[in-house]
């Protein structure tokens, strides 16, 4: 199984409004992203669910920077 083909599965969550967000930001925009963003969206996909939707809401924020970049890019690509 490639990267992308992981992620593309990773991004499956148990809520369905996290599976469209994940998967449109991952087939618009991680393979243009810097490989740092990449890596962090990667352990992004990590979390457990309430954690992740907790930081896209804006409730939490991530303590990793270029994790900010990527819940930042997340909410804008959820707005669109």
């Amino acid at each position: 199984m490639n990267e992308i083909s992981r992620l593309r599965w990773q991004c499956r969550r148990g809520m369905k409004e996290l599976d469209v967000l994940l998967e449109r930001f991952l087939q618009e925009h991680f393979s243009h992203a810097p490989a740092t963003e990449q890596q962090a969206f990667a352990d992004l996909l990590c979390l457990p669910d309430p954690v992740l939707l907790s930081y896209i809401m804006g409730r939490e924020l991530p303590g990793n920077q270029e994790q900010r970049r990527v819940i930042a890019s997340l909410r804008r690509t959820s707005r669109t």
